[in-house]
């Protein structure tokens, strides 16, 4: 009897481990920047080396139609943060630019939203964000941090608040001056001329023109071009920085083994908290444009500077799951790899060499709603809870993140928003075949683009599309000439009816259905008109973050950490590091 009642007890104790250990995992969310779905090994590819996300594949769970929920930065990882659309948070423009640019800008992730970090925090969770944020820092001054990491969850942040441009690396180029000259010669040479035809009317007394308003405009102007001439000159110093917390470290940002020093900061987080559980976001700066990559992997991979750079990110990811293992915690952790959205497909250096990734069958990429836009690598893996090895065809989206990581914390998700997300749970473990998803809408910016439909009876998975994108040149994959492709105006073409594919039978948007061609067409068209109707009357007004207001750089916000006749320089990252090694 004794012995019964002390099995009995041994099972119960077990059981309980087994039920903590599957509802308070550790998360380690890994988010690349700008890679494309083809670009890695366990997608397909065969002369990129990725090893170690191709293990995290082979223990878990592969994605293969696995959605952004926007296709460029700002508005994807506000989506993925939250587990909602950007539109219902103000993060998707109704302007041409649809990222934040400047550091000293006071748009950003509104304090209302509520991330998944703040959820996990408030389970008792160590958290912290490592590498780019990109969701805004400042509000009123330059230091409310209203939008900052430490605001929105984080304890513990270590990276760049922007993003990585061109311009932060000498010799990159700069991804300003060809818009900065196509918006800015016309209006100087309108003011210049202006300026001197008032001036000779004056002159030869055709007309009276105060000589005050003459010489006030003048000033104005001339002002206004030494700013401009100021900031552009500075940009790298002004925008392109790193912090820890809420204090610059280096000023400007050093590219000298980036990648190690991310890598280290997120593996002493780990080390730090092998005994409470830990949120870990490490969101790469790899493989957005400046390029880069440290010695050891420089020169190393087949397909130059970018294919470096991919493949060190890939070593990065190995070194997270080592340490996984050396403390033990890999049947502890759920750890989820991403992209924000597809591969930059217009990215080409000055040299020639191409810069944007690979988005393997799929059309057109970054800032697009064709499939290489925003269907991205989706990969989790947890030992014990989630399949090893399965694939999933089921539409996901980035936004499940949020209610799948909050649900396995014994966190209540928000009872007073719409959550656009849904638990991954069910689908990872076999449990359901199909996705919860049985529309997703496809925002360009502020503008709804297209939209995905499965039917739970179907195969098909029907997508609409009222506008694309104009390609240039026309028979290219791209908006070569502008850089990305935008929005609205001339830069699209509208379609009515919208055109229609089925990627179960057309994953690469070749050929637009017909009602000649699809009996259902009108069918089609009819029930997703409905769902486009019921989405629409659930948005509620949001005020703009991505107004011109709120993306212009603002002197007062901008954040220095020595002064402006020091160019703003500091470099304590580095200092640290050498004393650490002297110390060693």
């Amino acid at each position: 009897m004794r012995l019964l009642v002390f099995l009995l007890i041994c099972q119960c104790a077990i059981h309980s481990v087994k039920t903590h250990s599957a509802s308070n995992p550790n998360v380690i969310l890994l988010m690349a920047d700008d890679l494309g779905i083809g670009d890695l090994g366990c997608y397909g590819n065969r002369t990129l080396r990725t090893p170690n996300i191709d293990k995290l594949a082979e223990g878990g769970v592969t994605l293969t139609q696995h959605i952004a929920a926007s296709p460029l930065c700002t508005p994807s990882r506000a989506a993925f943060l939250t587990g909602r659309y950007p539109i219902r948070s103000g993060m998707a423009a109704f302007s041409r630019v649809g990222v934040f640019l400047f550091s000293a800008s006071s748009g950003g992730l509104p304090s209302e939203e509520i991330t998944f970090s703040k959820l996990l925090k408030q389970r008792g969770y160590a958290t912290a964000l490592i590498g780019k944020w990109h969701l805004g820092m400042n509000c009123e001054s330059s230091n409310d941090f209203c939008h900052h990491p430490l605001s929105h969850g984080f304890d513990y942040f270590y990276g760049l608040t922007v993003t990585n441009f061109r311009d932060c690396k000498p010799g990159q180029g700069s991804v300003f001056l060809k818009g900065v000259q196509k918006t800015l010669v016309i209006p100087i040479q309108i003011a210049g001329i202006t300026l001197v035809s008032l001036a000779i009317v004056q002159y030869v007394g055709l007309l009276k023109v105060p000589f005050q308003a003459l010489g006030y405009c003048l000033i104005i102007t001339a002002i206004s071009l030494a700013v401009l001439i100021f900031f552009f000159y500075h940009f790298r110093h002004l925008n392109c920085f790193l912090m820890r917390d809420h204090q610059i470290i280096q000023q400007p940002l050093s590219y000298e083994n980036l990648t190690q020093r991310l890598t280290k900061e997120a593996v002493q987080f780990i080390g730090r908290n092998t005994d409470a559980p830990f949120l870990l976001v490490l969101s790469y700066l790899h493989v957005h444009t400046a390029l880069y990559a440290s010695e050891n992997f420089r020169g190393k991979s087949k397909h130059g500077l970018y294919g470096d750079a991919v493949e060190e990110m890939d070593w990065s990811v190995g070194q997270i799951l080592d340490v996984l293992e050396k403390y033990n915690l890999t049947d502890k952790t759920l750890v989820y790899f991403t992209s924000d959205q597809g591969a930059h497909v217009e990215e080409i250096s000055s040299s020639g060499e191409v810069h944007g990734g690979y988005n393997g069958i799929y059309k057109g990429g970054k800032s697009m709603n064709w499939e290489g836009g925003i269907r991205v690598p989706g990969l989790l893996r947890w030992p014990g809870v989630v399949q090893a090895g399965a694939y999933i065809d089921e539409p996901t989206s980035n936004m499940d993140i949020f209610p799948t990581i909050v649900k396995l914390a014994k966190a209540h998700l928000p009872s007073d928003r719409i959550i656009d997300g849904h638990d991954l749970m069910p689908l990872l473990q076999g449990k359901v075949t199909q996705s919860k998803h049985e529309f997703l809408f496809h925002y360009c910016n502020a503008y709804l683009n297209a939209v995905r439909w499965h039917p739970g009876n179907s195969e098909s998975v029907w997508k609409v599309f009222f506008f694309t994108p104009n390609f240039s040149p026309e028979d290219s994959n791209g908006c070569y000439d502008s850089h990305v492709c935008f929005c609205h105006g001339g830069f699209i073409t509208q379609h009515d009816p919208p055109l229609l594919f089925d990627l179960s039978r057309d994953p690469e948007e070749k050929v637009p259905l017909t009602p000649e061609t699809e009996s259902r067409f009108y069918e089609v068209l009819r029930v997703i008109y409905l769902a486009v109707d019921n989405h629409t009357r659930s948005l509620h007004a949001a005020p703009d973050q991505l107004s011109w207001d709120n993306l212009l750089w603002k002197p007062w916000l901008q954040l220095c950490c020595s002064s402006l006749f020091q160019s703003c320089y500091c470099d304590y990252d580095s200092e640290g590091s050498l004393l650490e090694m002297h110390s060693g």
